[in-house]
């Protein structure tokens, strides 16, 4: 079978999608792709030299959002990120990011040469989930590291959780310098008091949005808003002709301006539906015995400020199930298909394309696997033993990225591997964020890490060995760390 008819045996299929992109496969009013497919012909403008039609598509995307300035993505929010760090950092400077920062931030290190400081989330025990990055360490890093150039941080996280993005950017700009905020995950902030502010109106200077992971929009759009005075605009359009592609697609293009034309018209409608929905699914589950949901109780703990409640963050940790265990019992047995899953949680992603028998199936589906967990007819012993400390680690910085990168290297057994200097990521997927960073040394501690994940099923990716059983390192006769 092939993609195509894979794709669409699935459509077909009793499957609901509690998972992105946002517009749940149910956008009817958007005619075939293949009859707008078009290039750069008279009339239709150039992403890379708006005038006409396109610039006002985004000057619409930013009065819809607040910002100065809105530029389309069509190679999703990666493009957007690649080009921010770039725009704010000069080749060999220094940024501070959070750990826990999408893969795509730690590639533009790379490809500009940086130092990199971290900022670690705080460690939220209930869930096993990161936690936020609390505004104190960021402004005791920036008194330790005065030659920061700008600062990265990721709010939401995929879970949900949102910073103090505010009192964060107040700190950042106190020095003069950018803060760029990954706020992919949030691009529904904003239109509803149910849900959390955007830090476009937070005071954040560079803000990437993920139009698909939670509105009405393809696989791959995006937007980068941009405020204030801190960012070369002229160099950060430089970057962004350099990462987008030179063919962007119409589709995608007028798929973004559909779902700000359609935010525009019926945002609050919209929104308020999905409000009602979320609050009744919540009360049909707040009885459950084993099974629980993450709310705003989280807030005010684990330096978590706010808390994206369209994130349904299902745990089963008190039933002994782990998250894939969950996972695979609600798509096979209920057709309902989950964002993600790890550790003792499973992640379900709503939008304003959702509907209420589509909560009304996964309301179902938990209260009967609780009932049958209470029971003991289902209950399973094999517990996650997945604590945000397997993920989040603070290892040992030998050189930079791109140093590590492009130095000789050579494939050793895991266990060979101690003290050695790494030379690819280590991602646990999902999240994603990387357990090593090329030019950290390998320690005992995180060896034993990824070896249990893997034993225990875990996805962990990034590395040329898939079944992750070799990890490539800097040569030895170049870089080698003794072990006492």
């Amino acid at each position: 079978m092939n993609l195509y008819d894979k794709l669409l045996q699935y459509q077909s299929s009793e499957m609901y999608p509690f998972h992105m992109p946002g517009h749940k496969r149910r956008k009817d009013d958007f005619a075939n792709p293949f009859l707008i497919d078009i290039t750069e012909i008279e009339g239709f403008d150039n992403l890379h030299h708006a005038e006409g039609i396109l610039k006002d598509a985004q000057d619409r995307a930013a009065a819809l959002y607040h910002s100065e300035e809105t530029y389309f993505l069509v190679n999703g929010s990666t493009c957007g990120i690649l080009a921010a760090v770039s725009a704010c950092t000069a080749r060999g400077g220094k940024i501070l990011m959070a750990r826990n920062c999408h893969k795509a931030t730690y590639h533009a290190a790379y490809l500009r040469g940086l130092d990199i400081e971290y900022l670690y989330p705080e460690k939220e025990d209930i869930f096993g989930i990161n936690g936020g990055i609390h505004e104190d360490i960021v402004e005791k890093a920036l008194e330790e590291f005065q030659d920061i150039q700008a600062v990265m941080i990721t709010s939401p996280t995929y879970d949900g959780v949102v910073s103090n993005v505010e009192k964060i950017a107040q700190i950042v700009h106190r020095k003069g310098i950018p803060l760029i905020v990954d706020e992919a995950h949030g691009a529904h902030f904003g239109f509803h008091e149910y849900f959390p502010k955007s830090s476009v109106e937070m005071g954040a200077d560079l803000v990437i949005h993920s139009l698909h992971k939670t509105l009405p929009s393809l696989t791959q759009t995006a937007l980068l808003h941009v405020n204030g005075n801190r960012v070369d605009r002229e160099c950060l359009r430089r970057f962004l002709d350099i990462y987008q592609t030179s063919s962007p697609s119409y589709v995608f293009m007028a798929g973004m301006d559909s779902c700000v034309c359609l935010l525009e018209k019926r945002g609050g409608e919209l929104f308020e539906s999905l409000r009602r929905n979320l609050e009744v699914f919540y009360k049909q589950t707040e009885s459950l015995g084993c099974i629980y949901l993450a709310n705003h109780g989280l807030m005010g703990k684990s330096g978590i400020h706010d808390f994206d409640r369209s994130k349904l963050v299902i745990s089963a940790r008190n039933a002994g199930f782990t998250g894939n265990q969950l996972a695979n019992l609600l798509r096979n047995r209920y057709h309902l298909e989950l964002e993600m899953a790890g550790g003792s949680y499973g992640l379900a992603l709503t939008s304003i394309s959702d509907t209420e028998e589509g909560f009304l199936r996964l309301s179902e589906a938990l209260k009967e696997i609780d009932a049958c967990l209470e029971n003991k007819i289902e209950k399973n012993t094999e517990k996650s033993t997945l604590t945000i400390e397997d993920i989040v680690i603070k290892n040992e910085v030998w050189c930079r990225i791109h140093e590590a990168l492009e130095s000789p290297g050579e494939s050793v057994l895991l266990e060979k591997a101690e003290g050695k200097i790494c030379r690819e990521f280590v991602y646990l997927y999902p999240p994603g964020i990387p357990m090593l960073v090329p030019g950290e040394i390998i320690s005992r501690e995180v060896l034993g890490k990824i070896r249990r994940l893997v034993r225990e099923g875990y996805s962990v990716q990034g590395m040329a060995d898939y079944f992750a059983e070799h990890i490539q390192v800097m040569n030895t006769a170049t870089f080698y760390r003794v072990i006492n």
